[in-house]
């Protein structure tokens, strides 16, 4: 549902690890430079559609070819990386997998919410989410899909903008305008249909409405037949920390009917999270 699918736009983990940052970040005296190339390395599957070779490693990652042939035979002796299972290049390695896993497992916020989530799935039989932010995106923490999900939809770890979607746009509007215009205008805005929404004054519309209902709702903002909700999971100190997503089809229901028979649902399940961070 709230999901892109490669016909409109591949933002599979959009990385917000700059190499500018790092380089930068190398005059911290505490500061790995070396474990800072290894990320900005294993950041350039973040955006792959497939297997990636030395040398398409090197080049999107920055690095040059010898550092790189370097970091891929470390990583992979350690389990971080591998060859694909046709030989075509490398791919993250399965003890990437179990790191995730820790990741998620050991998420205070993650564990509070589980419980509100399946009640919330129980409730609706629609799919619900909950995804943490990070800056121009949100990434997808919890999924628990309804009957007809595409693969993506089912991945944790998968992100989305915050600029274009229910959950995203909920988010912003728990911030200040300046900081809302600062996160579009460092968005990559290149539309997923011809619904999606490209500029700040669209976007601040969606971010009233959300302010006025309590809940943002986007409608072929991603996918052309699909509706979200989202609601903003506040912490203790009043900012964002993530959203709870609600998705369905507008082939099965229209905007108005989905919103009024969902929303309050959604939103009860954001106020009691957010009450136990």
């Amino acid at each position: 549902m709230e999901e892109n699918q490669p016909m409109f736009r591949d933002l599979i983990g959009v990385s917000t690890f700059d190499r500018d940052e790092a380089e930068n970040s190398g005059k911290d005296p505490l500061f790995v430079r070396a474990i800072a190339r290894s990320v900005m390395l294993l950041s350039a599957f973040e955006t792959a559609r497939q297997p990636l070779t030395l040398n398409e490693l090197s080049g999107m990652s920055g690095l040059d070819r010898s550092a790189t042939q370097r970091i891929v035979h470390t990583l992979q002796a350690l389990g971080m990386i591998e060859r694909d299972d046709q030989d075509r290049g490398y791919v993250p390695g399965k003890r990437v997998l179990t790191m995730a896993c820790s990741s998620l497992r050991l998420n205070s916020t993650l564990q509070k919410a589980t419980p509100i989530l399946l009640e919330l799935r129980r409730r609706t039989r629609e799919r619900v989410d909950m995804s943490l932010w990070d800056d121009t995106r949100l990434i997808y923490a919890m999924r628990m899909p309804s009957k007809h999900e595409v693969f993506t939809a089912t991945l944790t770890g998968n992100t989305v903008p915050v600029y274009c979607t229910a959950g995203g746009v909920s988010v912003l509007a728990r911030l200040g305008d300046d900081e809302i215009a600062d996160i579009v205008h460092r968005s990559d805005r290149t539309p997923f249909t011809p619904d999606t929404i490209a500029t700040l004054d669209q976007v601040m519309q969606m971010v009233t409405a959300a302010r006025q209902a309590g809940y943002a709702v986007a409608v072929r903002q991603l996918l052309r037949h699909e509706i979200a909700l989202g609601v903003a999971v506040m912490n203790r100190a009043g900012r964002p920390v993530g959203a709870l997503h609600l998705a369905g089809s507008l082939d099965e229901h229209s905007a108005e009917e989905f919103a009024s028979r969902f929303a309050s649902l959604l939103q009860h399940a954001g106020q009691t999270l957010s009450s136990m961070l």
